[in-house]
């Protein structure tokens, strides 16, 4: 039992890490699209997998919330219904007449639901963070130290210049202030960024060295 919970895991990880590891850097095409193929098949597997224990797991929650009588629980309800609404019109819902025959096709029912309900709702969520990038913005722009002093002054140039005011703003040299934003844009921002993608793929390399050698062994639940 002891090594199904512990060996195991570690085992699965090593021999995941080192296929992957020979996809990238097999020469031979026959090898490099076999294992290609294999990835994309296991990878496909545990997609399902794992959405089919999300969507377990938000229903066991949904439930719990109902019979415990939590702050809220009313939503849960519509949660629950929308999700039971969704997904009968995938799998066993009958077609108007002149929808398609096919449930999630074009013209389905299925299909008006995500249209009609899931796209707006989504873009309104969206449409929330520009409230919090506001705030966060007005917090981060506070001019207390020199770095908060040049991301005041940063940001303000690339809203200006961003806008056909930026524009009507006249620079030495027949500049005007959208040629300061564009510049910001392409230079300084372009390398913080880069900067920013090479710590975040050294660390992943890192990472996934500790996960492959069974070093790092918190994704099995424990803290070491």
């Amino acid at each position: 039992m002891m090594f199904f919970r512990k060996q195991l895991p570690i085992i699965l990880a090593f021999l995941t890490g080192i296929v992957l590891w020979l996809q990238a850097y097999v020469p031979a095409k026959m090898a490099n699209d076999a294992l290609t193929s294999f990835t994309q098949s296991w990878a496909v597997i545990l997609a399902a997998a794992a959405l089919l224990l999300g969507i377990l797991s938000a229903v066991q929650h949904h439930m719990t919330k109902i019979k415990l009588r939590r702050k809220g629980y009313a939503y849960s309800y519509i949660t629950l219904g929308a999700f039971a609404l969704t997904f009968i019109a995938a799998f066993f819902w009958t077609p108007f007449p002149g929808f398609a025959e096919k449930n999630i096709t074009e013209g389905s029912f299925f299909m008006w639901i995500f249209d009609n309900i899931f796209t707006p709702l989504a873009a309104t969520m969206f449409s929330l963070l520009a409230f919090f990038i506001a705030s966060a913005a007005f917090r981060a722009f506070r001019a207390r130290s020199f770095e908060a002093t040049a991301l005041l002054i940063a940001g303000c140039i690339v809203m200006l210049g961003r806008v056909p005011i930026g524009e009507m703003v006249p620079l030495p040299g027949g500049h005007d202030l959208s040629d300061v934003a564009s510049w910001i844009m392409n230079v300084p921002n372009s390398a913080a960024q880069r900067a920013i993608m090479f710590g975040v793929i050294l660390s992943q390399v890192a990472i996934s060295i500790r996960i492959i050698f069974g070093i790092e062994r918190t994704y099995m639940g424990g803290s070491d």
